[in-house]
C-alpha cells in the first residue's frame, strides 16, 4: 500500500504458529501508513479492523475512550476459528515494529503466560485502583491496552464479558480483568513489565533511546537493558514516536543513510505538471526583495501551472517591487496573480488564512507552496523535487548563514515551544541526510491541496490567542494527525536575517554587509571576484610598477553606491577648507560625498576587509594591513564642475579607485596618469578598482572628464 495505499488485509506468508497482527483504523492516517511499512518490513501478518467507521472513542489523550476498538475486536476473533492462532492486538496510528515475528514469538512463549498486556509505570484512567493491582519483582506494575499478544481461546475468553459502549474505556475494561485474580488465573494473563515486547513510551521517555548496530536501528530500554518489539507512543508522547519513527525500523542508519527516501515518489512528466498555487508574504521590511522575485521568475516550473498570491503588508519601494512582477512582463507568464496590499490591514494569520483558502476554493489547485520574503530559494529545481516526494506537508530544509537556526524544530519543550532534538544539527549540518518528519515548519513548505478540503479544512489554521501564526498552523496539522516533514537531500538556500534592517536610505540593501553578508556578495560583488586568485584575473597596468587592476564591484553595486551619492546630494564644493575632515584643510580637493556621510562607513570598512585587504597581502607580499582609514568617499568629475585632479600623492600606503560608471557610455575622457612612470590608466572598467600605493613612489593625477560625468569611489588606506 505504501503512502498511497488503502486499508487491507495482507499476508506476505505464513508464520510461524500463524500469528497475526491485528489493528483498528478507521481511516488511513500518516501514521498508519508509517505503522503499515513496518509490518510490512518485517513480513507481519495484519488484519485490520474499522475501515470506513466514523470513530466515537476519543483521542485516549485527554479522556477515556477506546471501547470501540473492543467491540469490533470482539467481532473479528469470534469468526476466528484456528484454535492455534496466536493474535498480537496494538494500536496502528502511534506504533511501529522494531523486530520481527521471530522474536516477538520467542519472547511470549519466554514469558509463560497465554496473554501478555504492555505495562506502563503510570496508572489509568482509574488511580483507585493502584492497589489492586499485583505487585511485580522488577519494572512496570500497570498495564497498558494499547498492545497485547495472546492464544486465541483466551483472548476469546477475555473479550466475552464486553457489553461496553463505544465511548467506554478499553484500558478500564482490560484492567478490571487483570485485577481480578480469578478472571487474571484463568485467562492466564500477565504484564510485560520489563518491556521486552512492548515499550510504551508514556511515563517513560527518558528511558528509552536510539541504538544503531550492525546496520539496524531498534529502540532500548536502558532502565531494564531490553530491546522491545512494539514501540507505542501512547497518550501525550506522539512527537516522541514521530522522532523514533524517523529510524525505526532502518529509515535511517549510518550504514545506509536513508532507506524510504525514494520510495513512492511522485513522477513528474511534461504533460502531468499539478497546479501550485504559489504563496507568497512578505510581513515586513525585508533585503533583497528584487532578487527574491529574480528568483521567483528562475524557478524550474512551468509557469502556466503556477498561480500566484501576493500578500504585502509593507509600503514604499516594497509595494513597487511587487507590483513591477505583476505588471504584464512578468505576471503574464503566470496563469493568474492575485495580490493583496497594506490597504487590506490583515494581520499575519488573517493573510495566511486567507492564501491558504485560495487554494482550498479552487478545484484546480493541486498543491499549496508557501514562500516567505525572507526566502533565499536558491535550488531552482525545490518545487519539483518537493512535489515528486508524494508526501502530504514538506518542506526544504533552509538555514541562517553561520547559525544552527533553520525553518523547521527537531522537537518541542512541554509547553509547545522549541526543543531541540538530539539528531538536530547533525540534520542542519548535513550528517544525517534524508526525510524527517518533524512537528514545525515555517517559512516555506508545501502543502497537498486535498488536505486543505480534508483534514485541514477549518479556515482559522493560523489564528490563535496563545500562539505566533506559524506555531498555531503547525499545532493544528499535528492535532490532525497530518505529518509535516524536511527533507535535507538536496541544497536548497537559506533565510535572510531581517534585524537591523532600516528603510530610511535608497538602497536599504547596501547596508546589508554585516547582517547576510552571502547575500551582499551576491548581488554587490563582481561575478569575476572569486576568479582573481584561482585564475590569476589580476592585470598589472604596464609599465606602471606596482598597480594592479582587477572586479571588485557588480553593475548593481556601482549604480546603487552612485544613485545613493546623488540621493543625498550634498556634494562639496571642491574648495580647500573642509569642515569634514581633521584639520579642516584639503591640499588636493575634489568634489565627493564621504562615506560617513550616509552613514555607510562601517559597511565600507568592512568591505576593504573582506575583498580588498585579501588582494593587497597577495600582490605586495610581506605587508599585512587592516585596512584602517579615515577618509572614503565617492568623487564626482564633470566637464564644467571639476574635470580632473591636478599632480599629487595620496596620504596612505595604498590606494583603491573604483570605477562606478562606464568610459564612452556614461562619459568621455578621464583616467588616472602615473607621472613618475609616464604611463597612463585611461579606460577603467566599470567595477573594477585600481590598486596602487600612495605616498611618494605614485605621484599621479585625475585626467580630464571630457563629457558627461565620472564618479569614483576612493580609499586612502593605512595612512
Amino acid at each position: 500500500a505504501g503512502r498511497g495505499g488503502s486499508l487491507t488485509f495482507f499476508c506476505l506468508w505464513c508464520l510461524p504458529e500463524e500469528l497475526v497482527v491485528v489493528t483498528v483504523a478507521t481511516r488511513e492516517t500518516d501514521g498508519f501508513k508509517r505503522f503499515f511499512r513496518s509490518a510490512k518490513h518485517f513480513n507481519y501478518t495484519v488484519k485490520v479492523l474499522g475501515e470506513g467507521e466514523k470513530w466515537k472513542s476519543g483521542d485516549h489523550t485527554s479522556s477515556p475512550g477506546g471501547g470501540q476498538k473492543v467491540r469490533l475486536l470482539k467481532a473479528a476473533v469470534e469468526d476466528m476459528k484456528d484454535e492455534k492462532q496466536i493474535l498480537l492486538f496494538v494500536e496502528s496510528y502511534d506504533v511501529v515494529f522494531a523486530s520481527g515475528p521471530s522474536e516477538l514469538l520467542k519472547k511470549f512463549q519466554q514469558a509463560r503466560h497465554k496473554v501478555v498486556f504492555s505495562s506502563e509505570s503510570l496508572i489509568w484512567p482509574d488511580r483507585h485502583l493502584e492497589d489492586k493491582h499485583p505487585h511485580v519483582a522488577e519494572g512496570n506494575r500497570f498495564l497498558g491496552s494499547g498492545g497485547f499478544i495472546g492464544h486465541l481461546p483466551n483472548i476469546k475468553e477475555m473479550l466475552a464479558d464486553w457489553t461496553g459502549e463505544d465511548t467506554d474505556s478499553d484500558q478500564l475494561f482490560f484492567t478490571n480483568i487483570y485485577i481480578d485474580p480469578v478472571k487474571r488465573k484463568s485467562i492466564n494473563i500477565t504484564l510485560d513489565s520489563r518491556c521486552r515486547l512492548f515499550q510504551n513510551l508514556h511515563g517513560a521517555l527518558d528511558d528509552v533511546v536510539l541504538k544503531f548496530e550492525d546496520g539496524r536501528v531498534r529502540a532500548r530500554n536502558v532502565l531494564y537493558d531490553t530491546l522491545p518489539v512494539v514501540i507505542h507512543g501512547n497518550g501525550p508522547t506522539k512527537l516522541q514516536i514521530n522522532y523514533l519513527g524517523n529510524y525505526i525500523p532502518n529509515m535511517w542508519t549510518f550504514e545506509t543513510g536513508c532507506t524510504a527516501c525514494h520510495e513512492d515518489l511522485r513522477p513528474l512528466t511534461e504533460s502531468e505538471y499539478p497546479l501550485v498555487l504559489i504563496a507568497i508574504f512578505i510581513q515586513q521590511p525585508t533585503p533583497f526583495v528584487e532578487v527574491f522575485f529574480e528568483r521567483l521568475l528562475r524557478l524550474q516550473y512551468p509557469k502556466n501551472r503556477l498561480k500566484l498570491f501576493i500578500y504585502n503588508q509593507v509600503t514604499a519601494s516594497f509595494c513597487y517591487c511587487v507590483r513591477s512582477h505583476k505588471r504584464t512582463d512578468h505576471g503574464s507568464l503566470y496563469q493568474d496573480v492575485k495580490l493583496v496590499g497594506p490597504e487590506e490591514e490583515m494581520d499575519q494569520a488573517a493573510s495566511r488564512n486567507l492564501g491558504f483558502d485560495v487554494c482550498r476554493k479552487d478545484e484546480d489547485c493541486d498543491y499549496l507552496f508557501v514562500l516567505d520574503i525572507e526566502v533565499v530559494l536558491e535550488n531552482e529545481e525545490t518545487l519539483q523535487i518537493l512535489i515528486e516526494q508524494n508526501l502530504p506537508i514538506v518542506a526544504p530544509m533552509i538555514t541562517r548563514v553561520g547559525r544552527l537556526w533553520s525553518n523547521f524544530w527537531g522537537a518541542l519543550s512541554a509547553e509547545g515551544y522549541y526543543a531541540r532534538s538530539e539528531d538536530y544539527v547533525d540534520i542542519v549540518q548535513g550528517r544525517r541526510v534524508g526525510v524527517w518528519s518533524v512537528p514545525y515548519l515555517s517559512s516555506v513548505y508545501l502543502v497537498k491541496a486535498g488536505l486543505l478540503r480534508s483534514e485541514l479544512s477549518t479556515y482559522e489554521l493560523f489564528t490563535s490567542s496563545l500562539l505566533d501564526p506559524d506555531m498555531a498552523y503547525c499545532h493544528n496539522v499535528r492535532g490532525q494527525g497530518v505529518f509535516m516533514y524536511v527533507t535535507n537531500m538536496h541544497t536548497f538556500g537559506r533565510i535572510l536575517s531581517t534585524q537591523n534592517y532600516q528603510t530610511s536610505h535608497l538602497h536599504n540593501d547596501l547596508w546589508q554587509i554585516f547582517e547576510n553578508p552571502v547575500d551582499w556578495q551576491e548581488r554587490y560583488i563582481h561575478e569575476n571576484y572569486t576568479r582573481i586568485m584561482r585564475d590569476q584575473l589580476i592585470e598589472t597596468v604596464s609599465p606602471c610598477p606596482d598597480v594592479y587592476w582587477f572586479p571588485i564591484l557588480s553593475d548593481v553595486g556601482c549604480n546603487h553606491i552612485v544613485e545613493e551619492m546623488e540621493h543625498f546630494g550634498k556634494w562639496s564644493g571642491g574648495a580647500t577648507t573642509d569642515n569634514r575632515i581633521q584639520g579642516g584643510y584639503e591640499n588636493v580637493p575634489t568634489i565627493d560625498i564621504h562615506m560617513n556621510q550616509i552613514n555607510f562607513e562601517k559597511e565600507w570598512q568592512k568591505f576593504l576587509l573582506e575583498y580588498i585587504a585579501p588582494i593587497t597581502e597577495k600582490m605586495y607580499p610581506g605587508y599585512f594591513t587592516k585596512c584602517s582609514t579615515p577618509l572614503n568617499f565617492v568623487v564626482r568629475y564633470k566637464p564644467d564642475e571639476q574635470p580632473l585632479l591636478v599632480p599629487h600623492h595620496d596620504a596612505s600606503t595604498f590606494t583603491i579607485n573604483v570605477a562606478l560608471n562606464s568610459k564612452d557610455l556614461d562619459y568621455q575622457g578621464g583616467g588616472c596618469r602615473f607621472l613618475r612612470y609616464n604611463c597612463s590608466v585611461q579606460a577603467p572598467r566599470k567595477g573594477w578598482t585600481l590598486l596602487h600605493p600612495g605616498r611618494l613612489t605614485h605621484y599621479h593625477e585625475g585626467l580630464p572628464t571630457t563629457g558627461g560625468v565620472r564618479y569614483i569611489a576612493v580609499s586612502f588606506v593605512d595612512p
